[in-house]
Order: C-alpha cells, then sequence, then structure tokens
C-alpha cells in the first residue's frame, strides 16, 4: 500500500524557447515541447484520475528536498520500500532514513546513459533501442547504485522520440510492481555493482541545436529507419530480475 507521495516542484512543463536562436533551432525547440506535452497527454492518466486518500503527501521545492522536514516526514511514512524516479539528488543524511530497500528509477540505461535527458541520447544516437529505464538501489553518487533490473519498452512502428520515453515510464512501472511481487514472495532479486563507468550527460550538454537530427535529417523517424534495419543493431547487454 502507498503510505506516501513526496513531490519536488520543477521548472516550468513546456518551456519558452531561448533568446537568439536561428529560426529552425526556434521552431524544432516549440515542436518538440509540445509534442512532449501532447504524448504524456495521450499515454498517462493525469494525477487527478487517481483517488490519494490515505496517502500522506508532502510538495517541497528543490531547496527543501534535503531538509529535516523531509527525513522526519520519510520517517513518520515507516516505508518497507522507497522509491525515487525525477528528483534531484538526495543526500547521506536523508538517504539514512530510508529502508534497506531504496531504489531509483533511472531514466535511461545506465550505465551507458547516466544523469541528465537519457531518454534523448539513445535516439540521437540513432540506437532506439537503448532508450530504457534502470531500477537501482538508491546511493548519493548519481545513478551509480547496484542494479536490480534493466527495463525496456517495446518499439512499434510510427514512434516519435516522445512515445519511446513515455513508453519506457510505462514498462518500469509495469516492473517495478513486478518486482514487489516477487519481494513478498520471498524471492531473490539482483544486486549487480556498476563496473563500468559509462557517460555522465549533463544537463548543458544538450542545446536546442540537437534537435535539428531528430526533426531536420530524419523527421522523428528513427525508430522506423532503425525497425526497417536502416540503423544497423547492437542489443544493449541487460540486467533482468524476470524475462517477459
Amino acid at each position: 500500500m502507498l503510505q506516501g507521495l513526496l513531490i519536488e516542484k520543477r521548472e516550468e512543463f513546456v518551456p519558452s524557447p531561448p533568446d537568439g536562436l536561428e529560426e529552425i533551432d526556434k521552431n524544432n525547440f516549440i515542436r518538440h515541447f509540445a509534442d512532449r506535452d501532447a504524448a504524456e497527454k495521450h499515454w498517462f492518466n493525469p494525477a487527478t484520475a487517481y483517488d490519494w486518500s490515505g496517502v500522506s503527501i508532502m510538495e517541497v521545492t528543490p531547496e527543501e528536498l534535503n531538509s529535516d522536514k523531509v527525513a522526519e516526514w520519510v520517517t513518520s511514512c515507516k516505508p518497507d520500500i522507497a522509491l525515487s524516479y525525477g528528483v534531484h539528488k538526495l543526500d547521506n543524511s536523508l538517504l539514512a532514513r530510508f529502508p534497506d530497500y531504496s531504489w531509483n528509477i533511472h531514466g535511461g540505461l545506465s550505465p551507458w546513459y547516466r544523469g541528465a535527458i537519457t531518454l534523448f541520447w539513445p535516439l540521437y544516437f540513432l540506437q532506439p533501442n537503448w532508450a530504457g529505464m534502470t531500477i537501482h538501489y538508491l546511493t548519493s553518487k548519481l545513478d551509480a547504485g547496484e542494479i536490480v533490473h534493466h527495463s525496456v519498452p517495446q518499439l512499434s512502428r510510427g514512434d516519435g522520440i516522445h512515445d519511446v520515453a513515455c513508453k519506457a515510464v510505462i514498462q518500469a512501472a509495469e516492473d517495478v510492481t513486478r518486482l514487489i511481487d516477487m519481494l513478498r514472495n520471498g524471492e531473490k532479486l539482483p544486486k549487480v555493482p556498476q563496473k563500468s563507468s559509462g557517460k555522465l550527460f549533463l544537463a548543458k550538454d544538450w542545446t536546442p541545436q540537437h534537435l535539428r537530427l531528430i526533426y531536420n535529417t530524419f523527421n522523428n523517424d528513427i525508430v522506423d529507419k532503425y525497425l526497417d534495419g536502416e540503423l544497423g543493431h547492437q542489443e544493449p547487454p541487460l540486467i533482468r530480475a524476470f524475462e517477459k
């Protein structure tokens, strides 16, 4: 049963394009984030569709995320399992309040795609089958904890970049539910150290000009090109707690 929900308030979801962009990049920027908004509305139910009665909910700013009040709130929830997704880095003093089974759901296949915007880069590098999620143990080091499971979506013709990302999130949610059921049944789960440092992507690595490849070169049909065999194929060496 869900005991608590900690929500970090983030930046504007559909941002305005930065000043000084060339027209091609401004148009791509507007298209990219408008398409993301439309894709998420298509693939996900709104939060208001769920019954949150009985769930302790706390909303915080990024500055409050590692505060004493959050640590006290975590303790009051008495969780058996803690999951994080899409929040800033948690420090050791807060992690000390978490249970043994504390996992981060990272939007990227770690260690190859660590850090920020890691569901964008696989498509930019023409490897859409490397777009996925990593469930790993929480540590204060970014996306570096021991891996429990890699989750990847099923790619389909017509999938654009945001469809792949949304499907990855949905698949990860389904996989996490199965992992929790396995814990309830006393099954042993993988706990594999990340031996390779991989690649740590920073938010500053991404620029609007990167969108030219997605939209102007490929017209957002990279998945179709991949499924047609035009982009080559290399399977990621996944860690799996179970097979589909």
